[in-house]
């Protein structure tokens, strides 16, 4: 990852930087790596090697590397890192729809075993809702997974009163979804907002007259892709090669 030296600066000097492992995930990897000790002191030693591999897994799967995030409220940024799955219009979440109403553009994003699975918040403003709905653990890349698998709603809200619905979907997998925000707090477009273990989806629901920005099987990137910008849509083909 980069780090940035003199953010003031329009020649602005970029390294390279090892990304850090997130606090909520040290202690699954010091379990890893005591299980691996273990395999080399009283197991084969390509049983030892294995389980070595999975705990440079698991250090992996809680990469927290540092993102830019453009700071222009027009934009909406991608929450997640991962595969635009499906791109439609959908009525907003039943848990949301006190607060959200018409059709929206949903935008959901696949994160696989391998993607970071850090979430940041789309916009600035408000968190002025955060939902938790327990249910199933259905492949997350389902449809239905966005009305019947475990999720948590978050809603922010901007100075100017627009809200922005986004979503974390469990997955087959996944068994614990975390938010690091409560409600009320205040939050900068790309702030850390939550994560998922292991392996989940985030939808993001763009308001009426906003279209998706990206493609279905473009890559995201959280706290940097441009998912969508405010009253533009722009309806462009793409093509897979």
């Amino acid at each position: 990852m980069v780090s940035l030296e003199n953010p003031d600066s329009q020649l602005t000097a970029v390294k390279w930087r090892f990304p850090s492992v997130h606090p909520e995930g040290r202690k699954f990897t010091l379990i890893a790596g005591f299980v691996a000790s273990l395999g080399f002191l009283l197991l084969p030693d390509a049983i030892g090697w294995l389980l070595l591999g999975v705990t440079i897994w698991v250090a992996t799967f809680f990469r927290d590397p540092i993102r830019t995030t453009p700071q222009d409220p027009a934009l909406v940024i991608a929450p997640a890192d991962g595969l635009v799955t499906m791109i439609s219009k959908v009525a907003a979440p039943v848990e949301l729809a006190s607060d959200l109403s018409g059709e929206f553009t949903r935008v959901s994003i696949f994160m696989s075993v391998f993607d970071v699975h850090i979430n940041r918040t789309p916009i600035a403003g408000r968190i002025a809702r955060i939902v938790y709905v327990p249910g199933k653990f259905l492949n997350a890349d389902l449809d239905k997974a966005s009305e019947d698998n475990e999720r948590q709603h978050f809603l922010v809200e901007r100075e100017d009163g627009l809200k922005i619905g986004f979503t974390q979907i469990a997955g087959l997998v996944a068994r614990r979804i975390m938010s690091f925000v409560k409600e009320g707090d205040s939050v900068v477009a790309g702030e850390r907002i939550g994560l998922i273990r292991f392996g989940s989806r985030v939808d993001v629901y763009l308001p009426a007259g906003t279209g998706a920005q990206v493609l279905l099987g473009q890559r995201t990137i959280a706290g940097e892709t441009v998912l969508g910008i405010i009253g533009e849509d722009p309806q462009r083909p793409g093509r897979s090669q």
